[in-house]
C-alpha cells in the first residue's frame, strides 16, 4: 500500500470531528503535551480527512469517530484513542494499555460517551479552528 495523502514518511494522522468541542480539547491535551511532530491533525469534516478516510478505506460520510492512520494501518474507536495516548509522555502514555483489553469492553465505553457527546460537552456550529501556536501540525 502507498504512502497515505498529505503525509510524509513516518508521519501520523489522527482524524477528529471538528465541530466536537470534546474531540476538539482532547486534540489540544495532546497538542499541549509536546507530542512528536510527526503526528499531524486534521477534522473529518474537511476535503483532506475525507480524503484520508478513502484512503483508509472508510466511508467519508457520516462517520462518527476518531480515525488513527500509521502508514498503512489505520485504527478505530478506542483503539485509536489508546495508540494515541501512547505518544503522550509519562503517566499519560500508560493509559494506552488500555488498548490490550477486548475491544467489545472499550468500544462500549467509547460509544456511550461518542453518542452523548454533543449533549454533555456541547459542539460548534463550523469546524472549529485551534488557536495557538501549532505549525505544521494541522493538514
Amino acid at each position: 500500500m502507498s504512502m497515505p495523502p498529505f503525509l510524509n514518511a513516518g508521519d501520523k494522522v489522527i482524524i477528529y470531528d471538528g465541530v466536537c468541542k470534546l474531540c476538539n480539547a482532547w486534540v489540544i491535551i495532546l497538542l499541549s503535551h509536546h507530542i512528536d511532530r510527526k503526528i499531524r491533525f486534521v477534522a473529518i469534516q474537511s476535503e483532506k480527512g475525507k480524503t484520508l478516510l478513502r484512503y483508509a478505506g472508510l466511508p467519508d460520510e457520516n462517520i462518527r469517530t476518531i480515525v488513527l492512520i500509521n502508514q498503512n494501518q489505520h485504527w478505530l474507536r478506542s483503539q485509536a484513542i489508546c495508540r494515541a495516548m501512547a505518544f503522550m509522555p509519562w503517566p499519560w502514555k500508560v493509559l494506552s494499555l488500555i488498548r490490550f483489553l477486548p475491544d467489545f469492553i472499550t468500544d462500549f465505553i467509547y460509544n456511550r460517551i461518542a453518542q452523548n457527546r454533543y449533549r454533555l460537552f456541547g459542539h460548534y456550529d463550523d469546524v472549529h479552528e485551534i488557536e495557538g501556536d501549532y505549525p505544521g501540525r494541522f493538514l
